[in-house]
């Protein structure tokens, strides 16, 4: 069995998924707070050989969260928690997100069959977009769009 060292334990913890400089640094003083020199050094060693990149999280995090329909203030938000807010923030701007269609697309998975003009389904998804971090131009665009879209059926019925 192998010695549970910082570097040890590091390259366990990266071999299951990607981890912010700041997360391993949080973990690894959870788990060596007697090891500070050790730690730092394992931290260098894995940024300098490439094992542990912020930019490359910062993409993985990105993709994951837009995929989970999540919204520019919570995904800013949570960059912030995990200490990747500066590569995030810029894949932000470089990536051509349309938010309004991404709000839009959740606001319709979670309405399902509902219908959106009713007052206590507008408010549901209202709270929901806003949960998941959408503004209040994007939540005002997914409800006009739900309602716009439901008469839209009506009148080619």
């Amino acid at each position: 069995m192998t010695e549970k060292t910082p570097w040890n334990t590091a390259l366990n913890m990266l071999a299951r998924r990607e981890y912010s400089q700041a997360e391993l640094r949080t973990r690894l003083t959870e788990r060596f707070p007697e090891q500070p020199d050790a730690m730092e050094a394992a931290l260098l060693r894995l940024i300098d050989t490439g094992l542990q990149n912020d930019e490359r999280y910062a993409e993985a995090f990105l993709r994951s969260q837009i995929n989970r329909s999540r919204g520019p203030v919570r995904i800013k938000h949570e960059a912030r928690q995990k200490g990747v807010a500066e590569p995030v923030l810029s894949l932000l701007d470089d990536w051509d997100i349309d938010w309004f269609e991404l709000a839009l697309a959740a606001a319709r998975r979670k309405l399902g069959s509902s219908d959106p003009a009713e007052q206590k389904n507008r408010a549901r998804i209202a709270r929901f977009l806003a949960y998941r971090g959408f503004t209040g131009e994007h939540v005002r665009y997914s409800l006009e769009a739900l309602l716009n879209t439901d008469n839209t059926d009506e009148r080619h019925a």
